[in-house]
């Protein structure tokens, strides 16, 4: 099927994905162009960066404002992982922007990143982010991360009342990072710098290997499927023979 187009109130949607279709994990983030607080931008125009996209049920609410604080403070943090920001409400440009303005005049800090206006809900609904149970015109609070080649590799889902938790999309991209890179794992509870898992043998020969020769491989087996790996400095490919 070939791609469709919707031009409504200066947003444009352009994907091969049928409108109906389910967003999952592995799927190309579908693409779009529309106003933000920062001028017009398009999904694709960050290819080649980190994107975490993430989805506010509306301006002026005090989670979301404490949101777009939160993500300000740790700005950096996501640039030095090579990921651009970009926050989504179903409201109007002008209310976006008197709400960013409204937190520069009065908590003195600087929005560093595009909020768009999605105000027909036309990415919400390209996304599935639109409850059907909502009140008024709220999206659901939703995290999606995007790879450079524009996949969606995470969706983090929150209720309405409850704050994203930056710490987490920080943690979720580091971990992503690593399999990307490494071709390993991260265990429950990881944080940087804690031993990886290696992901199972396919032989029995690897297991073996892996078992009897442990400490030549710098791992630290359990069990043959259970094997963990410290990266030892940026150089280390974290491969295991």
């Amino acid at each position: 099927m070939g791609g469709f187009m919707i031009s409504k109130n200066n947003i444009n949607v352009n994907n091969t994905i049928r409108p109906n279709d389910c967003i999952t994990l592995g799927r190309i983030a579908p693409d779009f162009t529309a106003s933000s607080t920062q001028g017009p931008i398009t999904l694709s125009q960050f290819s080649g960066k980190w994107v975490v996209l993430f989805y506010e049920p509306g301006d002026f609410y005090s989670t979301s404002t404490s949101e777009l604080i939160e993500f300000t403070r740790l700005y950096t943090e996501f640039e030095r992982r090579n990921v651009q920001l970009i926050g989504v409400t179903i409201d109007s440009n002008l209310a976006d922007i008197e709400w960013v303005f409204d937190i520069n005049q009065h908590l003195g800090i600087s929005i560093p990143f595009p909020v768009i206006s999605d105000r027909n809900a036309e990415i919400a609904t390209l996304y599935d982010v639109v409850s059907p149970d909502r009140v008024y015109e709220m999206s659901v609070r939703d995290v999606f991360i995007i790879s450079p080649g524009r996949y969606i590799l995470a969706i983090i889902s929150y209720p309405l009342s409850c704050g994203l938790n930056i710490y987490e999309i920080l943690r979720v991209i580091d971990s992503l990072q690593v399999t990307e890179n490494y071709n390993l794992y991260t265990p429950s509870n990881w944080m940087p710098g804690n031993p990886l898992l290696i992901p199972v043998p396919h032989t029995i020969e690897e297991a073996m290997n892996r078992w009897n020769n442990q400490e030549d491989l710098g791992i630290d087996c359990g069990m043959w499927y259970y094997c963990f790996k410290y990266l030892n400095s940026d150089n280390d490919t974290g491969s295991i023979s």
